[in-house]
């Protein structure tokens, strides 16, 4: 048997073309089925690492700006993750301080419900023949069907305990992401062959770049939804406004899904706390002028320019992020999209998915003109 030498490079593409197309689309499937089965089945460990890896980035600024002024390097890092907690806990006690006042309406609002209700059980019996007898029957067997083996209290509880370990393990991974950073660093670059390290290193920034910059971005949205929302409610009149517009504009963080569902949520507390129905048509156009002015501007301008990914794949990654992961991979499918992009850009045979991911139609007719050329030639 005779052996031939043949050099790394050659030998490398030699061996991915000889794999046929099926068998490379057959072995992504199947890394994306088991890529997808431990996110799901491991979520509950990985979303707080994910979520301290990206709280890490946001804050090493901050880190970095505290030790240029002198302070030494574990007392910066501590203290940078304080300042986060003092700010995210304002915005906890302020929402739940709303909830309170909220709560404590709840019997004039279970009336105002019922009265809704009852208002519209007459006519449904009025137009499509159903008594209130039918109704409230059928009310029953739905309210039975969604409590039976449900485990309510159960679900409850672990959601609970799975909310409270996430609060208690981000800081420390938060910190210990910090802390070891450079040794995380030096393991990327030094896990890929010597001849990719520029390529690494340039994923590495720019990855950094795209994840502080949206998570930036979500925050000056955050605060300009929210003003938009506020001033639109108060000139209403609405009661909850500002808890209505806060919770709105959180629930915006999620991409597309988000301000949906707050929309259905505001309309429907208006609802039960306002005896005009003009005041939810106007809760709505309200909500509908200030998600047009924050697609179009505030997007843009602000969160977009730095993540640059179509609006097809987003809605597509927050579903397949909200059914594997939940609300947290709804919110985590964005940033993840968009390194992944940064990655593919950067691999020769992934740049066509790296073009798939993004918004940049120039480069479908830029590939026309060059055809168009060839041809003329």
């Amino acid at each position: 048997m005779a052996f031939v030498f043949i050099p790394e490079t050659s030998n490398i593409m030699t061996t991915s073309n000889s794999i046929p197309f099926y068998a490379k689309l057959a072995l992504c499937l199947l890394a994306l089925v088991l890529l997808g089965a431990i996110i799901y089945a491991g979520s509950s460990i990985l979303m707080p690492i994910c979520f301290a890896i990206l709280l890490a980035m946001l804050l090493l600024p901050v880190v970095n700006w505290l030790t240029r002024k002198g302070v030494p390097g574990v007392p910066a890092m501590l203290l940078s993750i304080l300042l986060a907690l003092l700010f995210a806990g304002g915005i906890i006690y302020f929402l739940s301080s709303q909830v309170a006042d909220f709560m404590s309406d709840l019997p004039a609002i279970k009336e105002k419900l019922n009265q809704h209700l009852s208002t519209a059980q007459d006519w449904i019996s009025h137009h499509l023949n159903i008594n209130k007898k039918q109704q409230a029957t059928a009310a029953e067997n739905v309210k039975e069907n969604m409590q039976s083996g449900s485990g309510g209290m159960g679900t409850a509880l672990v959601s609970v305990a799975s909310g409270l370990a996430m609060l208690i393990l981000l800081p420390i991974y938060t910190f210990l992401i910090l802390f070891y950073r450079k040794l995380i660093h030096k393991f990327l670059v030094d896990v890929f062959p010597n001849r990719h390290e520029s390529r690494v290193e340039e994923v590495l920034t720019e990855s950094k770049t795209i994840v502080q910059g949206y998570m930036i971005g979500l925050i000056i949205e955050m605060a300009i939804v929210t003003a938009l929302n506020t001033a639109g409610f108060l000139i209403i009149g609405i009661q909850y406004a500002v808890f209505l517009a806060v919770f709105a504009a959180v629930l915006n963080l999620i991409p597309y899904i988000g301000m949906l569902i707050a929309s259905i949520i505001c309309m429907a507390v208006t609802l039960t706390t306002s005896d005009s129905l003009n005041d939810i048509l106007w809760v709505g156009v309200v909500l509908i002028v200030v998600q047009f002015i924050d697609n179009n501007f505030i997007m843009p301008y602000i969160v977009s320019s730095k993540v640059r990914i179509n609006a097809l794949v987003s809605i597509i990654g927050v579903l397949i992020g909200g059914g594997l992961a939940g609300i947290s991979g709804m919110f985590l499918s964005i940033p993840v999209i968009a390194v992944l992009k940064a990655i593919f850009d950067r691999v020769d045979g992934l740049k066509p998915w790296g073009d798939l991911l993004g918004d940049d139609l120039s480069l479908v007719t830029t590939k026309k003109r060059k055809g168009r050329i060839k041809k003329e030639r």
